[in-house]
């Protein structure tokens, strides 16, 4: 089993995905075996992309708010693992964003959540998130929450 730092490294420099991504790989996350909160999400959008900072947008602005937290506990790794269902981002559909290239979660997630024993609170955001993490139940992310 890869450490911590060579897992991510290889994870940073995977090529996977990039014939099927129409704006390049960049893989974003940030882990540390002592974080103790993981943010479960999507995939990086256009602008996290662009920069290379994970929810360095206004939904980001919105969680770190909703969470009662400052950016710098935020992009603390120590604090917080960020490792979202994918990690390049998509690319835009019809409605928004694409959903998260599935080679990820089935190459990369079990590797590196067996890699953060001291997570003591997960938030898991959005539906591909939700169907990973809770099982595919046909519901809606309402009635998940709900349940």
């Amino acid at each position: 089993m890869l450490s911590l730092p060579l897992l991510s490294e290889e994870i940073r420099h995977c090529q996977l995905c990039l014939p099927k991504l129409p704006n390049g790989v960049r893989p974003v996350l940030q882990v540390n075996h002592q974080a103790k909160f993981l943010i479960a999400g999507q995939a990086p959008g256009r602008r996290v992309h662009a920069s290379g900072i994970p929810f360095d947008d206004p939904s980001g602005d919105r969680l770190r708010s909703w969470l009662g937290v400052t950016s710098q506990q935020f992009y603390n790794p120590e604090l917080f693992a960020i490792v979202p269902m994918g990690f390049c981002y998509p690319g835009r559909g019809k409605s928004g964003d694409l959903p998260p290239r599935p080679e990820c979660a089935i190459t990369w997630r079990a590797k590196l959540l067996a890699q953060l024993p001291n997570i003591q609170t997960t938030l898991v955001i959005g539906k591909y998130a939700h169907d990973y993490h809770f099982g595919n139940k046909n519901q809606t992310v309402t009635e998940l929450v709900r349940d």
